[in-house]
């Protein structure tokens, strides 16, 4: 184990929060975001910071569109070639939530080159890698610096069809929304970094965690879906609230229907939570409508994620669960959009009921 490579300390322990719940809370980065302003994009500019969608999309002179993203978080587990590819396989994941397919990488690392070995960053680099190549990337580079704390993390590039975009602002009313992973692993990761996550548990988050969401992105294409994002550091919750916002729709969420990995719910009724997902509840709440849900059910549905599925709107279920089921992607679905208040959600049912 790490543990006995470093002769001290595990991965997790360097690390103030556990990937994607490390971020920004959504509350601080709308703050940020507001400070600073957004420039007047031109007109190649097909997706910007507008709608905070998954990804910039850039149309390219000989009529392609480039999808541009990056993504970096401190060690969610303890291995470092598993931190390695489920950090690659998060970076990749807002290529295909745009409808993209990845292409180019470059590394982001920072590491405490005085604490930790290099042998460890160049695990960590080669599971990077090892996600990239399966998806069909190539990394050419990328920076480091020194650093207390790990960090790792891509800028992926991809390609798409400019006129088969999909965005998170544009999901109607009556469409299905359908996830295709389960949540919880934010509370995972914050149970290995306190060392109470069963190893049976640990299996199943990094085995969720590095599948790429390459199946769904070609499912979701050829079925025509209207809208999409992934869900990661701002959890179900607030990735749903955020696609409603912008799209101007509101939605009914069947929380029994949600699936979450087994054990979640109980970490969470132990206080087993990180602070992002805590953020995540605070900022979505105000747009709750819920019926006396117990707060562990409501933080599971908040949890922020690493390397989620995808959240996708569409207008023909049955043809998304043709795509879907074709390809072998397990999906779940999860509620529908409604007209009324933008971004608002009512809540029915309890996950893991």
């Amino acid at each position: 184990m790490l543990g006995d490579v470093t002769g001290e300390r595990r991965l997790t322990s360097f690390s103030h929060g556990a990937g994607c719940a490390c971020k920004l809370g959504p509350n601080d980065l709308t703050e940020v975001l507001g400070l600073v302003g957004a420039p007047a994009p031109s007109a190649e500019v097909l997706v910007a910071a507008d709608t905070g969608d998954d990804a910039a999309v850039y149309l390219l002179p000989e009529g392609r569109a480039l999808v541009a993203t990056l993504d970096f978080f401190t060690p969610i587990v303890d291995d470092p070639r598993d931190w390695g590819r489920v950090a690659a396989a998060n970076a990749l994941s807002d290529v295909y939530a745009m409808g993209g397919r990845p292409v180019l990488a470059l590394n982001i690392a920072a590491w405490p080159v005085d604490e930790l070995p290099l042998e460890l960053l160049a695990e960590v680099l080669r599971g990077g890698e090892e996600v990239a190549a399966a998806a069909g990337a190539v990394v050419v580079g990328g920076h480091t610096i020194t650093d207390p704390e790990p960090k790792y993390g891509m800028v992926a590039l991809g390609f798409a069809d400019p006129a088969r975009i999909v965005r998170n602002s544009t999901a109607p009313p009556d469409a299905a929304l359908f996830l295709t992973k389960p949540i919880g692993t934010g509370i995972v990761a914050t149970a290995i970094k306190r060392g109470v996550a069963e190893p049976a548990l640990v299996r199943a988050a990094v085995e969720l965690m590095t599948t790429l969401n390459a199946g769904a992105a070609e499912a979701m294409l050829e079925a025509g879906a209207e809208a999409a994002t992934d869900v990661t550091g701002f959890g179900l919750l607030g990735h749903l609230h955020r696609m409603l916002r912008a799209s101007g729709v509101a939605a009914r969420l069947d929380a029994g229907a949600v699936p979450v990995l087994g054990g979640v719910l109980e970490l969470a009724r132990r206080g087993v939570v990180p602070g992002g997902t805590e953020r995540n509840l605070a900022y979505v709440r105000p747009s709750l409508d819920e019926e006396g849900m117990p707060e562990p059910e409501l933080l599971v549905l908040a949890d922020a994620q690493t390397s989620g599925g995808l959240l996708i709107a569409t207008s023909a279920p049955e043809r998304l669960a043709e795509a879907l089921e074709r390809r072998g992607v397990p999906y779940a679905r999860v509620g529908e959009t409604i007209a009324g208040e933008p971004g608002r959600i009512a809540v029915e049912g309890r996950p893991g009921s």
